[in-house]
């Protein structure tokens, strides 16, 4: 019955990685069956602890989000859990030994709690790194299965495809991080006076680590490749239709990719895949 848990346990992590991000999912979808559970299991630990300190208000965010801490600790250590997300993340945890990967995760989910402002880039970068990057190394050390030499060659491209996407969301987000949470990501950056110069620059900035980021996923194995180069598109196509939306536009409206142009993106991502010419 417990091979029953496990496997209902999965199910949960992909339904609430299907419920919460489509671009994700479609991505996911296309990786290798061989490391495609792996990734929803991470998504899913991701994206709850993201909801308790972002979305849980009017309840006690940091004894919920300490508890979670707790019950993930438990988790590895006792190899189970009752929480069916932390469920499946462990196995993927001592599987991949991805302890000192979460902690950094973790500490900056922690960090939503009472940081409302990053003054300088150090902060900003900090939380990037504990927030995205190594989001992107987990996936990583999966996608390698325990290759410690391909991992450390792939490594800064990882961080800067995390780091990237990172930046676009909290472009997108704008205006709810600031309005809802009272929370400005962006280092030297006044809400009340955004402007498009402020954008240009931000935006010249994620561009720069796309580039390096592509790279990347260019020396990905095949279980990896077209999975990660969709999500890729995806996002580097939001960012290009946040760079022509006007910035007073974007502090009141969140950008969204139709679902018939994510269907285009996926076609010409897939075609460039197909023929080698990403």
């Amino acid at each position: 019955m417990k091979a029953l848990y496990d496997s209902t346990s999965l199910k949960i992590s992909r339904l609430i990685t299907n419920a919460y991000s489509s671009s994700f999912s479609i991505g996911i979808s296309l990786l290798g069956q061989n490391v495609r559970d792996q990734v929803y299991a991470i998504y899913a630990f991701v994206r709850l602890a993201d909801e308790i300190v972002d979305s849980f208000h009017g309840y006690d965010q940091l004894a919920l989000f300490n508890r979670f801490v707790e019950d993930y600790q438990l988790s590895l250590e006792n190899k189970i859990s009752t929480n069916p997300v932390l469920n499946v993340f462990q196995n993927v945890v001592n599987t991949y030994q991805l302890q000192d990967l979460t902690q950094v995760f973790l500490r900056s989910m922690e960090m939503d709690l009472s940081k409302k402002e990053y003054q300088n880039f150090c902060e900003y970068k900090d939380y990037i790194v504990g927030s995205a990057e190594v989001v992107g190394l987990m996936c990583l050390k999966v996608f390698l299965d325990g290759d410690e030499v391909k991992y450390n060659e792939l490594k800064p491209y990882a961080e800067a495809l995390g780091s990237a996407f990172q930046k676009v969301n909290f472009l997108r987000d704008i205006n709810a991080d600031y309005e809802t949470l009272g929370r400005m990501y962006f280092p030297n950056t006044d809400f009340e006076n955004f402007c498009d110069i402020r954008k240009a620059e931000i935006v010249s900035e994620i561009n720069e680590e796309f580039k390096v980021a592509l790279e990347g996923i260019k020396k990905l194995p095949e279980n990896s490749r077209l999975g990660v180069y969709v999500a890729y598109c995806y996002y580097e196509k939001l960012l290009k239709k946040i760079d022509r939306t006007d910035a007073k536009v974007l502090l009141k409206n969140r950008i969204r990719i139709p679902g018939y142009t994510k269907g285009f993106v996926f076609l010409v991502a897939w075609v460039k895949y197909r023929f080698n010419v990403i």
